[in-house]
């Protein structure tokens, strides 16, 4: 059996260390606690910067290669000192933070299955906000962990590796399991938990919405987050 993480958020701090500290973590059945692997639903630095403090580290391949580089622009590095509650030491900035480049100890890719002994997640390639996003299934229980595929809110399809076609592929995927009845519960990267019905709605309102109009509006969009994150940060971020 071994233990999952999904997600390891900026990494100011050490995420294992809190989990051991705080008993979230269940012992191993002998010494020791159990292995502990951490999945990136996706490589944006809100997911992918506490990635270093895990020894265990799985990403979709079409985004190791941004990971194993520190690319900070394609991890669309972007943060201010009034998102950061508590600096991690004293006299830092936000101005200071990348995420650093991390070697994946898994690749993933469409179906695999993560197994964490007592349940199994199986990996959905869902690309569109980026191109390496994915979302963990639990089938048996009919939980979707979405990551930033859908969230309860606007979804972000104007990033620099976004795309639209993608996104619609995407969500019509979600729709599918939907109309399955294969999910009941979505655990996404931001905001609230949800239900398959606004799971639906959600899905279908972006595939709605992706006209003629909101693609031009996507495109200048893209396009000014371009250069404003090319600006803010190198391509490789040296370690």
């Amino acid at each position: 059996q071994r233990d999952v993480v999904i997600d390891a958020g900026l990494g100011l701090r050490s995420l294992p260390d809190y989990l051991r500290d705080a008993g979230l973590l269940a012992p191993d059945e002998g010494a020791g606690p159990r292995p502990l692997l951490a999945v990136a639903t996706h490589v944006h630095f809100d997911h992918s910067g506490g990635l270093q403090h895990f020894e265990e580290v799985a990403v979709h391949s079409a985004e190791a290669a941004a990971l194993l580089q520190g690319d900070n622009y394609e991890a669309v590095t972007w943060l201010s000192d009034r998102e950061v509650a508590r600096p991690p030491r004293p006299g830092w900035s936000a101005r200071q933070f990348r995420v650093p480049p991390v070697r994946p100890s898994r690749l993933l890719q469409e179906g695999d299955v993560i197994s964490l002994g007592d349940r199994q997640l199986t990996v959905m390639h869902m690309p569109g906000h980026s191109r390496g996003s994915i979302c963990l299934h639990d089938k048996d229980r009919k939980i979707l962990f979405s990551g930033d595929v859908v969230y309860d809110g606007s979804m972000i399809d104007w990033l620099p590796y976004s795309r639209i076609s993608d996104y619609v592929a995407s969500c019509q995927r979600l729709m599918e399991l939907v109309d399955r009845g294969l999910v009941e519960k979505v655990l996404p990267g931001h905001f609230n938990i949800f239900g398959a019905e606004r799971l639906y709605w959600l899905a279908s309102n972006y595939i709605s919405q992706a006209g003629v109009c909101h693609k031009i509006s996507t495109c200048a969009m893209r396009s000014i987050a371009s250069i404003a994150l090319r600006i803010t940060n190198s391509r490789i971020t040296s370690q």
